[in-house]
């Protein structure tokens, strides 16, 4: 891989290079684990949950910019990214992903728990290795990064109760099948882009749409399935069922829309928005569940 000369890079490129939004949704999700899992009080190992995972998430979106530099050059959504607009050389990428994750699992494995860093690991392996590939040969891109990114919760119950039991698992399966719908929308509005550089992802094959979005609707139905199953295992409250319902009758709804053939790309928008509003209220919801009622 030929190093991409660049002057010096600014702070704020380097800040860039490791997606602050992306790896937020990371931080969040672990912490969601880790809050449902109700651990006792121990403001240090809270922080480290944070800085580690937050670490670990960064290093991670550091290397995968090292690695697809050159396709994200040839897409429009990806081209301002730091390393293909000239702002940090390649070289200097890998060694900043490669020391925040380096340094992610030592801190989750001295100040926090081993399992906690083995998921950790798990998600490093499997999102640099598995999926990153994957875009350039599998239609299953998708799922396989959705697997990666379903692994945060587990890092954070791992923390709070240093085993994984049936809720973390049930938290595991909506972030997997929330990913579905959500990215199903953004492949299929920049699918354009995705095609320009042969990734040969099911936005990209199914030209007229009706796969893609029969394939997000039946993710959703199953993610809010998935996320009323704290209620039948006794693990939540009614308050938590209801609220959960209605965000998933409300998403379902969106996935629906989706469906149609006339006005596919804006409906398409509209699920993405939704998919983004869906998942904060919904383990909002749950983490206040399980502190307050549960």
């Amino acid at each position: 891989m030929t190093d991409v000369i660049a002057p010096p890079a600014k702070f704020r490129d380097y800040v860039e290079l490791t997606k602050p939004r992306l790896s937020l949704l990371s931080v969040l999700t672990a912490l969601v684990g880790y809050l449902s899992a109700r651990p006792a009080y121990d403001l240090g190992k809270l922080l480290a949950v944070v800085v580690g995972t937050s670490l670990a998430a960064g290093g991670v979106a550091a290397l995968n910019q090292w690695l697809e530099y050159e396709t994200d050059a040839q897409m429009k959504r990806t081209a301002d990214r730091p390393i293909p607009a000239g702002k940090v050389a390649t070289g200097s990428a890998f060694v900043l992903g490669m020391l925040m994750c380096i340094a992610a699992l030592f801190l989750l494995m001295a100040k926090v728990h081993p399992l906690a860093a083995l998921f950790t690991l798990l998600t490093i392996v499997s999102y640099l290795c598995w999926y990153t590939p994957a875009k350039k040969w599998s239609i299953w891109s998708t799922e396989i990064g959705a697997i990666a990114g379903a692994f945060p919760p587990l890092i954070g119950w791992a923390a709070g109760e240093g085993r994984v039991t049936s809720l973390g698992w049930i938290l595991f399966g909506v972030l997997f099948f929330w990913q579905i719908p959500h990215f199903m929308a953004v492949a299929w509005i920049y699918r354009r882009d995705y095609s320009a550089v042969h990734f040969p992802m099911l936005p990209v094959r199914d030209e007229s749409g009706r796969r893609v979005a029969a394939w997000a609707f039946t993710c959703t139905l199953a993610l809010v399935v998935v996320s009323l199953l704290p209620v039948a295992f006794g693990l939540s409250s009614r308050w938590y069922g209801g609220a959960a319902l209605l965000c998933g009758a409300w998403f379902l709804w969106r996935a629906g829309i989706f469906l149609r053939a006339d006005g596919r790309d804006l409906a398409a928008r509209k699920l993405f928005l939704a998919s983004i509003t869906y998942l904060p209220l919904v383990l909002g919801t749950l983490v206040a569940d399980r502190v307050y009622f549960a």
